[in-house]
């Protein structure tokens, strides 16, 4: 494709606007002030976060489908705030009867909750009643975690599995994805204090950055997958399996570690009546793991830059998708690495569940199968894969600010898609899966600022506010700046936020640092505004060998473009505009391109970006 340069185009529009000023919330704006937050998009001189030591035993029990547990969490006050109060999350409660939802329940998904046993802070007991706890409640200390201070919570607690697996729960009566089940210190930040905003199934998540070691007690016969290092694989596995195990974390071909048969024979995992597997993982958002005693494991592993990274699958006997699902892993570890966003898968393992979610975790997926549609079940695994990034290398907030890891997710699924489909296939994939439904509804909710608090959009107007307009506007930014300025402020944010918790204005800031340019002009369209794509020709005129064509913005939203030029002999020329053509006048412009022949008619053509009236695209010239 023929990309139109600033030396063959004349741009005649308004003066240029002053550089903006972005709309920042009281809290955000505070957090400047106090210089935890610093303008050129770093984390602030006096930045903080606070963490935790998770040690945890956890039981599962098959025949009750019980979870139980004890915990030792070491938690640092890293804030110049003396902490009257802790806030408990523990997302499961979303299954009580009586808590807040953003959907249907059916009775399978309904459950009793968590039952707290026993709580002490210090050495010191809490008589605590959990009856009426939601996702996340407070308890008020006798004591006040000092700034700076260390404080030991000891925690005993139990809940119920869900019968109906999304995130979590029963993937069937035999097979468990266990997420979410230990109660954890909510995040306490510099802009908000302690996240208070209850889990209602449709935003996600916002964590501290925590080191865990974690050892599952399974019922004998049952394979434990989990985030982290498997620690203890001697202990748990007979020796032929062992082996197999071993050689995958070196092989790049896949290993049947173990079928369905061996499975339910009783010859994969020592014959205890209880085995304890061990895993740990350090300076991550969560932890989770799965079980089953029938699913087929697979495993290889991949050669990244620094290091070797295994690979795993645990899924239904015949299920055909996951049947590529290592092969798949092994590729988008490598392409992520290595291509966008070109940094370094971070982790030791990835591991693919067969389950209901389509739903990331940190080193985990747990994703429907497709066994009727490769192409879409290797792109939910891409999407998934890709949330490695955001939220869990990055500490989003998902919770208010979903569309700074869908987003982003979004667009490495298209990316990636390009590469592993062709670009036809990878655009008509992502205007007819993601961008259609919303171009194509002109209901007011859809039509939100993407800054909005994802708490505050519902419906559909949530959904494309945080994966599809997002995702939008990252790639027209990447078209604006091209690849390389691109990834080089991208590279700034992430290098800068990794392990920490960016707002959204610690991106746009990073990105303006590492472009080395004033983007407020952009992230003011894209961000702040009610606005839609939606281009219109309104005039065309062409005199001897130039083309005069004057364009409104209707909808709002800047993009990239393409004209298409027939001329009166049949060819066609199709030429490339970038949002810069947008930067002094977001409204309307008036493109002036040479041409040495006669012009029967223009068009426009957003590719991905769909537009709302297509029919006024196209001009006969008179």
């Amino acid at each position: 494709m023929k990309k139109f340069f600033i030396g063959l185009l004349m741009i005649v529009s308004l003066p240029k606007i002053a550089a903006q000023e972005l709309y920042m919330p009281r809290n955000i704006k505070k957090a400047y002030e106090n210089g935890t937050r610093d303008i050129s998009g770093t984390p602030g001189k006096n930045y903080w976060q606070n963490r935790g030591i998770y040690n945890i035993n956890v039981k599962v029990d098959a025949n009750s489908k019980t979870v139980s547990g004890k915990e030792t969490i070491f938690y640092f006050n890293n804030s110049s705030n003396d902490l009257s109060e802790l806030a408990i999350r523990f997302v499961n409660n979303l299954h009580k009867p009586q808590a807040p939802r953003s959907g249907f329940a059916s009775k399978d998904f309904l459950s009793s909750g968590l039952e707290i046993k026993s709580f002490i802070v210090n050495g010191e007991k809490y008589n605590i009643n959990s009856d009426d706890w939601g996702t996340v409640e407070k308890i008020k200390l006798n004591s006040v975690l000092k700034s700076k201070s260390k404080t030991e919570i000891k925690i005993e607690w139990e809940y119920p599995l869900s019968v109906q697996s999304g995130r979590e729960g029963q993937i069937d009566p035999e097979t468990f994805f266990v997420a979410y089940s230990y109660p954890r210190i909510s995040v306490y930040d510099d802009y908000n204090g302690w996240d208070m905003l209850p889990h209602s199934d449709r935003q996600e998540f916002y964590n501290d950055f925590n080191d865990y070691t974690v050892a599952i007690t399974a019922p004998r016969n049952y394979v434990v997958w989990a985030t982290g290092d498997f620690l203890n694989p001697e202990d748990v596995l007979q020796s032929t399996y062992l082996k197999k195990y071993k050689a995958s974390l070196k092989s790049d071909k896949i290993i049947h570690v173990a079928n369905e048969s061996e499975m339910k024979s009783g010859k994969v995992t020592k014959q205890n009546k209880w085995n304890v597997w061990k895993f740990k993982a350090n300076h991550i958002s969560d932890f989770c793991f799965a079980l089953s005693n029938h699913y087929v494991w697979d495993a290889a592993s991949v050669q990244l830059k620094t290091k070797r990274a295994s690979v795993q699958a645990g899924y239904k006997a015949g299920a055909k998708d996951f049947e590529q699902y290592i092969g798949w892993m092994q590729y988008n570890l490598d392409w992520f690495s290595k291509n966008w966003p070109g940094i370094e898968y971070p982790y030791n393992v990835m591991t693919a569940i067969q389950g209901y979610a389509d739903m990331e975790y940190p080193m985990m997926i747990n994703d429907t199968s497709i066994p009727d549609d490769f192409k879409d079940a290797r792109l939910t695994a891409d999407h998934e894969i890709a949330h490695t990034y955001f939220p869990f290398y990055m500490g989003i907030n998902e919770t208010r600010y979903a569309f700074m890891d869908e987003g982003w997710a979004t667009t490495l699924e298209y990316l990636i898609g390009i590469d592993e489909n062709g670009e036809a296939a990878a655009k008509d994939f992502y205007r007819n899966f993601r961008v259609k439904k919303w171009i194509n509804d002109p209901s007011a909710e859809q039509d939100q600022p993407i800054i909005t608090m994802s708490t505050q959009v519902s419906g559909a107007g949530y959904s494309n506010n945080s994966y599809v307009k997002a995702s939008l506007s990252y790639l027209a930014l990447k078209d604006y700046l091209g690849d390389e300025l691109f990834k080089k402020a991208l590279h700034h944010y992430m290098d800068s936020w990794n392990g920490k918790h960016p707002t959204p204005w610690d991106y746009f800031n990073s990105m303006n640092k590492g472009s080395g340019k004033n983007l407020n002009w952009f992230f003011n369209n894209w961000f702040f505004t009610n606005s839609y794509i939606d281009l219109k020709i309104t005039d065309v005129l062409q005199r001897n060998d130039l083309l005069i064509a004057n364009i409104d913005n209707v909808g709002g939203f800047v993009i990239p473009f393409d004209t298409i030029l027939n001329y009166e002999d049949g060819t066609t020329e199709k030429l490339h505009f970038s949002p810069s053509l947008w930067e002094k006048d977001q409204k309307q412009l008036m493109l002036t391109i040479p041409t040495r022949k006669k012009v029967k008619s223009i068009g426009l053509d957003g590719g991905i970006f769909m537009d709302y009236t297509p029919k006024d695209n196209m001009k006969i010239i008179p």
